[in-house]
């Protein structure tokens, strides 16, 4: 193989990939939660998401998440993992607490491509799995700006 044909197939390569259009779904949500709680099932309740439900624009949506626990060095969360159903990635993030924390909140901004369910889950000391959701409805998608 010369450089040119390498260059060629290289450049177009680049050109070809980034047009391709990622996309999460209800499946790849599941697998995602599978790969945190593993066989576990989570148990509803304790996990709170504060999200509008009608979001004008989904480049910047505030999204906090509060879990009910009393924080000691006995019984604290560990860690809360949240996840949505129609982005390019269904894993939006994950926060690790612990007792010193003090209480058990994140708060951030996240895009939503679509309107979608936003799934929560929050891991406690002793091994439990918590769960909480909330749908928003975007009338403005983010995540999957076409090409042009």
């Amino acid at each position: 193989m010369d450089r040119r044909c390498f260059l060629a197939g290289t450049a177009a390569t680049v050109i070809v990939l980034p047009l391709a259009r990622a996309s999460a779904t209800q499946e790849a949500m599941a697998e995602a939660i599978r790969k945190v709680v593993g066989t576990t099932t989570p148990t509803e309740g304790r996990v709170k998401l504060d999200v509008p439900p009608l979001v004008e624009n989904g480049n910047t949506v505030p999204l906090t998440i509060t879990v009910e626990s009393p924080m000691t060095a006995a019984d604290y969360v560990k860690a809360i993992h949240v996840f949505n159903e129609k982005n390019p990635q269904p894993n939006v993030l994950s926060a690790r607490l612990g007792p010193h924390s003090g209480k058990a909140i994140v708060g951030t901004r996240i895009k939503l491509g679509d309107s979608q369910r936003i799934v929560a889950i929050a891991e406690t000391s002793d091994g439990k799995f918590w769960i909480g959701g909330a749908d928003v409805i975007v009338t403005l998608a983010a995540c999957l700006e076409e090409s042009t």
